[in-house]
């Protein structure tokens, strides 16, 4: 069951879950608590932590000019403190990957091992692999739903994406359907267009254990940059899995091995 509370006057939900090692572990960009719960392995020995970020799941938006990975991780850090959590395994997909990151370089006492899956951000801001959310933030912010989705099915964006990575194109086609989806949009765009505020200099003077997860066939998630997250961290170890694209079951399967094995001798 989701709990809530209040940053700012702004009501955000979590997910609070088992006993043990605290494990804080995000959601992706327009995803929600039961992404990570669909990955996320069932240990006894650890206590997992997921905050809906502003604008999804059941979390309020807030001023849209706050949309920021900045602002998201300052909301992560205020629900460790209203939690009591002390120094926590931090990690994430996708964005989420993108917030540990953040506090890993500006927040280090916090972190005490670190998981950034499926990564989308090294460290720039804006890379072109966040275009097609930034497509479909602008078609929501410009036209009504239905109009959105034709624009942006009849793209060449939407065409490659087909082409060459199915899972994306069905998770941004999901998108059209979401509620006030001017907002919505606004959010899209906001983070399409933000990064972690890191360097690589600071990514390698992070000096906690890390676990890297990512995967081929995927234009957002591209294993490119996990390899490069990997081969900057010192600590860090990359554990390739299978794409969701080409096979639901392992990539759940695998993701899960994955973190146990990274998770349980921390415990």
């Amino acid at each position: 069951m989701k709990e809530t509370f209040s940053r700012d006057g702004v009501d955000l939900a979590y997910r609070d879950v088992g006993a043990g090692l605290p494990v804080i572990f995000q959601h992706g960009l327009g995803g929600d608590e039961a992404q990570v719960a669909d990955v996320f392995p069932d240990l006894p020995v650890t206590r997992r932590v997921t905050l809906e970020c502003r604008g999804q799941g059941g979390s309020s938006y807030g001023p849209v000019e706050r949309l920021s990975v900045a602002t998201f991780a300052e909301d992560v850090e205020a629900l460790a403190d209203e939690l009591g959590l002390g120094p926590a395994v931090v990690g994430g997909i996708s964005m989420g990957a993108a917030l540990a990151l953040r506090l890993a370089v500006h927040r280090p006492a916090r972190v005490r091992a670190l998981v950034l899956a499926r990564p989308a951000w090294v460290a720039q801001a804006a890379p072109e692999n966040m275009r097609p959310y930034a497509v479909v933030g602008d078609l929501l912010m410009r036209h009504s739903p239905e109009d959105a989705r034709r624009l942006f099915d009849d793209s060449a964006v939407a065409g490659e994406l087909a082409r060459l990575a199915p899972d994306n194109l069905g998770s941004l086609q999901g998108f059209f359907t979401r509620p006030d989806p001017v907002l919505f949009g606004r959010l899209l765009s906001a983070i399409a267009g933000d990064g972690p505020g890191v360097s690589e200099a600071d990514i390698r003077a992070i000096a906690v254990p890390t676990l890297v997860i990512g995967h081929d066939h995927d234009l957002v998630h591209r294993l490119a940059d996990a390899q490069t997250l990997a081969g900057l961290i010192p600590s860090a170890r990359l554990c390739t899995i299978t794409a969701k694209s080409q096979d639901r079951a392992a990539y759940r399967l695998e993701f899960r091995a994955c973190l146990s094995e990274f998770l349980e001798p921390l415990a």
